[in-house]
């Protein structure tokens, strides 16, 4: 809006002009003042967003908690504005969800066609993300999907570059574990934006972070479904479970090799549960890689000390032809 004092354009030059080059000091008496963080302070210059600022300066002056509602009649805006003002400093990593910031039942809220159109229509990288959403896809998103998409960047506060990180993720194992032409589905994309927000990933450094430590855990989990000489089927849920769990732990494809030839040696057979014991047991000793389990697991070092199994021929055969010829005697 152009400043409306009196004299016009020319008589507000001539005041800044008084002012010592146009330059300006804050004037601040108030001998109660409030701090902001150079690294806050860094991201709200970064984000070039004066209403995003504006709500900043005034969560740090009200205690940091946010009540949209009445945060927009202090600040004479309406809810929307702070919403998205909000949006943006969550997104910049300023703003973190409270306890109840998570639908309940890991279920998005509903929302209207007006929300939908109101906010595509004040929100333009939300209208840029349904635009790439749909070219990914490769069709027009269907209302519900359009729902759950929003839901997704509305409620849990992802931002459109984080969603569609997640939304390529999904796709790149499906491409891995089923082939080519496999796309996730919008419910599948809600419940991993849940796993992501319950992780706290909400940034692309997290993200990528993320999808890069997954992939590495991908691939451990099809070298050891190989070294289990399992082909042609996928895991059960239960066995999944079991494969899932043991990656977590920190173990490498080669030492569940080695676990694996523990079991089929003692029992036969591929027996999940008493390899779970064997994988278990090295967890609570430390011992994770193939050359700290030779070193440190006991059986591994009675073996050592038994050394190498003796030969059967050679010297016993002359030692037993000499108690038979004692015995003749």
């Amino acid at each position: 809006m152009p400043f409306s004092s009196g004299g016009g354009a020319d008589a507000v030059g001539k005041r800044l002009s008084d002012m010592d080059n146009n330059r300006f000091v804050l004037n601040s008496k108030n001998a109660s003042s409030l701090s902001v963080p150079a690294d806050d302070a860094d991201r709200l210059l970064a984000l070039g967003d004066g209403e995003a600022a504006l709500l900043y300066v005034y969560l740090l002056r009200c205690g940091g908690e946010l009540d949209t509602a009445r945060a927009a009649r202090e600040l004479r805006r309406t809810e929307t504005a702070v919403e998205v003002a909000a949006l943006a400093l969550r997104r910049a990593g300023l703003l973190t969800p409270g306890e109840a910031a998570l639908p309940e039942g890991d279920e998005l809220p509903e929302y209207t066609a007006r929300d939908l159109l109101r906010r595509s229509r004040e929100d333009p990288a939300f209208k840029a993300l349904v635009t790439e959403c749909q070219r990914l896809f490769g069709h027009t998103l269907s209302g519900a999907d359009l729902r759950t998409l929003f839901g997704i960047y509305d409620r849990l506060g992802m931002s459109g570059e984080v969603i569609l990180l997640m939304i390529n993720h999904c796709a790149a194992r499906l491409r891995r574990r089923y082939g080519e032409g496999r796309l996730p589905t919008m419910r599948a994309v809600e419940k991993e934006a849940f796993r992501w927000a319950d992780r706290e990933i909400f940034t692309v450094a997290q993200a990528e972070a993320y999808i890069n430590d997954s992939e590495r855990l991908e691939q451990e989990s099809e070298q050891t479904v190989r070294a289990l000489g399992i082909s042609g089927r996928p895991l059960t849920p239960t066995e999944r479970k079991y494969l899932d769990g043991w990656l977590a732990m920190g173990f490498g494809s080669r030492a569940l090799a080695l676990a694996y030839d523990r079991t089929v040696v003692s029992t036969g057979k591929l027996t999940w549960p008493y390899m779970d014991k064997i994988v278990r047991s090295w967890q609570q000793k430390g011992l994770f890689t193939v050359e700290d389990i030779e070193k440190g697991d006991p059986r591994s070092m009675r073996k050592k000390a038994a050394g190498p199994a003796e030969d059967p021929g050679g010297d016993d055969l002359d030692r037993l032809a000499r108690l038979l010829g004692s015995k003749e005697e």
